[in-house]
């Protein structure tokens, strides 16, 4: 662990240090060849400076939905994945979205935003012209920022590749080893989501040229992440104990405050897609306030016809898969398509969630249910009902009159599907063969709060004295971290 850790921070370092010096080692423009001096001449008006292009007000909200798109990870993923794990894996869960804002905010200065957005390579990925943001500066870009410094642009990105990785999370948590995430994180964003990010949303990119829809992340975010969540559920393979022992949430008041957080912070992901303070970020955001509230109550009266009773974890999933399904679509609908979207958002994805028992997988915090499903419903809805009347620089969809447009999205959902599954299989075995995937039997029932980080959640009402209170074999087991966490601190 010390040598993996240890090498990663060598590794960025050195990146960081080559791009400084290769950016620094072009050489000076040659000096004018001397002239004799010429006789002054008459005093003129001093030109007018041109106007600049940066809009004030679109910089200022823009900067606002950084700031809102960030807090979606942490505190607000955080939070909502960190009270649905079992006490003894809250702070390494806790860690992972925290982490993660460090990780690949350093992932997209080096060469992510290069990959992502950089100038097209055969509408399959970006070139490495902008790695280390070279040539990123405050000036607009008008194939992304026509009124916002580039560098804004890039940072709004940024927040959306820090929380897609952080979602995949939620599938293999409690039982994942951290350096085996931490290496998985750089591979994933690298190879999974900059290029998809660039076929969708990047000038130049096959699915962007081909006139799928996707105005803030159905399928750059929520599918890729969804798909891929499966996929690390059946390759780590499940929890010790899954299905015969309990794992109710440890603390669902912060699952709720989390979700929460999240449904606000999704108005900068949603309306801050509009990249101008105008009035399609007013029906963005309009769009993504009725399709959570729709959702939730789907998922409420769901579960209520199904179970008996609403729960409070149940309507907080809901208003998150509803969020997810309208983000593809919130640019491009108008208030009553997103209510139907967001309710039928509830249903489906409810009815996802419980499928996963029936086939067997383990998706710890039903990650595949709530994004997956909910993504590829968000992505083929926004087929079904976009409407050049909300946006003019989009398309109708099937109920519009334009029937291929649906076509499109779904091609576009299966495209996502592919990158997703196949790269994301190849990354877990590369992974594994370096650092291993799972913690040790031993490690995975003391809990990874303690066996990864030596620390408990919780001081009172558990933490070392309710492990110590153990019997048998796993008592000893737990007997053994305690006092390792113990001689650590």
């Amino acid at each position: 662990m010390k040598r993996f850790s240890l090498a990663l921070a060598t590794l960025l370092v050195l990146a960081a240090t080559a791009l400084v010096v290769a950016q620094q080692a072009a050489p000076p423009a040659a000096p004018p060849a001397a002239q004799a001096p010429a006789a002054p001449a008459a005093p003129a008006a001093a030109a007018s400076p041109a106007p600049s292009k940066i809009d004030k007000g679109d910089t200022a909200w823009m900067l606002t939905s950084c700031a809102l798109v960030l807090m979606m990870t942490a505190p607000g993923l955080a939070l909502f994945y960190g009270g649905m794990v079992r006490q003894k894996n809250a702070l390494a869960t806790l860690m992972q979205s925290f982490i993660i804002m460090a990780v690949v905010s350093l992932q997209w200065v080096l060469w992510g935003y290069s990959l992502a957005f950089g100038p097209d390579q055969g509408g399959i990925i970006g070139g490495l012209d902008w790695i280390g943001l070279r040539g990123v500066g405050v000036e607009p870009f008008d194939a992304y920022s026509k009124t916002i410094p580039h560098q804004v642009f890039m940072l709004f990105q940024m927040m959306f590749a820090i929380i897609t990785p952080a979602l995949i999370t939620g599938a293999f948590a409690e039982r994942k080893k951290f350096s085996a995430f931490l290496l998985f994180t750089v591979l994933w964003a690298t190879l999974v989501y900059d290029p998809l990010a660039h076929w969708v949303w990047g000038d130049g990119g096959w699915l962007k040229k081909l006139g799928a829809l996707d105005f803030a992340g159905g399928t750059v975010v929520h599918i890729s992440s969804g798909v891929s969540a499966l996929v690390c559920a059946v390759m780590i393979g499940k929890r010790r104990g899954f299905g015969h022992q309990p794992m109710q949430p440890h603390n669902l008041p912060i699952t709720v405050m989390g979700a929460a957080l999240l449904w606000f912070g999704w108005f900068g992901f949603n309306a801050g897609s509009a990249l101008e303070a105008n009035g399609l970020a007013a029906s963005a955001f309009l769009a993504t306030h009725i399709g959570a509230a729709a959702a939730a109550l789907g998922w409420m009266f769901t579960e209520w016809m199904s179970r008996g009773k609403p729960t409070v974890l149940g309507a907080a999933s809901g208003a998150v898969a509803g969020l997810v399904a309208i983000t593809p679509a919130s640019g491009y609908v108008g208030p009553m398509s997103a209510l139907i979207i967001g309710a039928v958002a509830g249903a489906v994805c409810y009815t996802a969630c419980n499928l996963k028992t029936r086939f067997g997988y383990d998706d710890s915090l039903d990650v595949v249910g709530v994004h997956g499903v909910g993504g590829t419903w968000g992505a083929l809805a926004t087929g079904l009902f976009a409407s050049k009347a909300v946006n003019a620089g989009g398309a109708d969809g099937l109920f519009f009159g334009n029937p291929g447009q649906l076509w499109i999205q779904v091609v576009a959902v299966l495209a996502s599907y592919v990158i997703a599954v196949v790269v994301t299989a190849i990354i877990l075995k590369v992974v594994d063969a370096l650092v291993g995937l799972r913690v040790s039997e031993e490690d995975e029932v003391a809990g990874l709060d303690l066996s990864q980080h030596s620390e408990t959640a919780y001081s009172a009402g558990g933490g070392y004295g309710e492990l110590s209170s153990s019997s048998g074999a796993f008592g000893d087991a737990l007997r053994t971290a305690e006092a390792k966490a113990r001689l650590t601190h």
